[in-house]
């Protein structure tokens, strides 16, 4: 067996950055982080060290965990055994239960599922088991594209725009196949609803798009992890129109409040299950199963109907009404921006206030929103180039959950949920957000000024 004897000498500063280079892969060398989640560290850190920053650029639930739920981690702590690679069949089992009844989805089981340390692990392994080429919107979420890249996968980006909701139409879909060489077989990956954008589709528009995936050979992995925020209650889900051709991603990151807790899964169809058992053999040799206790505590959470569903409601308001609010506030300055209808985020375009911001040195969209951080104290991240825009489109994510969730939650509770939220609420339980949104519009009114005064 061969063996690399590293010594002191090497380790030191005579050994150079190229020499170092040499120990990676040539297409990870000077590959740098998820960008979301060091820009959120960064900001963190400067909060701890005592700047007040208005921190609108990371998509975390303000909510506590269901508070049963947290007991119920608590009860099975002791569950220290290896599980299943596929999962508790409990939780899987309340999982297709659940989004039966949620989605109207009867075509899996629990021999579907693949439950994982969170969607993102799940994500990696499809795309590496996977032969063929990967589509992806633009504006995306951060990870898909460098998931696509570590995978040393094709990537064909297709842009949307705000004029059409930031979504994916069939006549799009068209277009772009008919102007690239795709792979036979191509895998697109659909966020709905979306991140970043807080866009979602309605079953007319999934019905459409099904008939172009099925026309043109397209798989889909249905990224549905914010299916439980829709603002309405309304999700529709493709796998209900394309359900041979449908991977559904989710978990409890976003809709019950518990990122940290790291635990997805992944639904296939049975047309598809080479796939599944591929990725599942591929799990076996990485992170072998989910954590137990995690799991236990998850299957309270899909089998608590009830008491979930009532959780579900009131967050889902209570997002509802801050995002309302923040979408008006900046329309009114006169910034576009898609109305969200379900999760944590907002895709505006600044454009209006372009020729403002050239004349203080601002070009770009990263530049613009450094000045808004250093200057304004309010951390927002550009649309380019993590979510897959020009750098020089002055578009960001807004994530509207700066707030106190757990007191927001409490007078939600108190008051009923017969009872709507309106703007009072927002300024008096979700106060921060509610100053952070006025601070932002004010700094639009007042930049647009200097186009007057030069």
């Amino acid at each position: 067996m061969m063996s690399i004897h590293i010594n002191k000498e090497q380790t030191g500063d005579s050994t150079s950055s190229t020499d170092k280079a040499m120990l990676l892969l040539p297409h990870l060398r000077g590959y740098e982080g998820a960008s979301n989640l060091a820009f959120n560290e960064l900001v963190n850190k400067r909060r701890e060290a005592g700047e007040e920053i208005h921190h609108l650029a990371f998509g975390q639930s303000p909510f506590p965990v269901m508070a049963k739920a947290q007991e119920a981690l608590c009860e099975n702590a002791g569950q220290t055994a290896y599980l299943q690679v596929a999962g508790l069949l409990k939780l899987r089992e309340a999982v297709c239960r659940f989004h039966k009844k949620s989605n109207d989805l009867s075509h899996f089981s629990a021999n579907d599922i693949i439950v994982g340390p969170g969607t993102k692990e799940l994500i990696f392994l499809l795309l590496n088991v996977f032969n063929g080429d990967v589509l992806l919107l633009s504006p995306s979420w951060t990870t898909y594209r460098s998931q696509v890249y570590f995978a040393q996968r094709k990537v064909h980006i297709i842009s949307t725009n705000i004029e059409n909701g930031w979504k994916l139409t069939p006549q799009l879909l068209e277009n772009f196949l008919q102007n690239n060489a795709i792979h036979q077989n191509r895998i697109l990956i659909l966020c709905n609803p979306d991140n970043p954008t807080g866009t979602s589709y309605t079953s007319s528009e999934l019905e459409s798009l099904s008939s172009a995936f099925r026309e043109h050979n397209i798989l889909v992995l249905a990224d549905e992890i914010y299916a439980g925020l829709h603002f309405e209650n309304s999700h529709k889900s493709l796998a209900k129109f394309y359900p041979e051709g449908t991977i559904i991603s989710s978990g409890i990151s976003k809709w019950a409040s518990a990122g940290g807790w790291r635990l997805g899964f992944h639904m296939y169809p049975n047309e598809l299950a080479m796939l599944r058992k591929t990725v599942a053999s591929t799990a076996s040799q990485t992170y072998s199963c989910a954590p137990a206790p995690i799991q236990y505590a998850a299957v309270w959470m899909y089998s608590n109907d009830t008491e979930t569903r009532e959780y579900m409601a009131h967050t889902q308001r209570i997002l509802a009404a801050v995002a309302s609010y923040c979408h008006r506030k900046l329309v009114a300055t006169g910034v576009k921006a898609v109305a969200p209808t379900a999760g944590f985020y907002m895709f505006p375009d600044f454009e209006i206030i372009r020729d403002a911001l050239k004349s203080k040195g601002i070009e770009t969209c990263p530049q613009m929103c450094d000045h808004l951080l250093n200057e304004e104290g309010i951390a927002l991240m550009s649309g380019g180039p993590a979510f897959l825009r020009p750098e020089t489109e002055l578009t960001v994510r807004l994530c509207f959950i700066d707030f106190d969730g757990a007191k927001a939650l409490e007078e939600s509770t108190r008051m009923g949920l017969n009872r709507p939220l309106d703007d009072k609420f927002v300024a008096q339980h979700c106060s921060s957000m509610y100053t952070a949104i006025n601070k932002l519009a004010k700094w639009v009114e007042d930049t647009k000024k200097l186009i007057i005064t030069n």
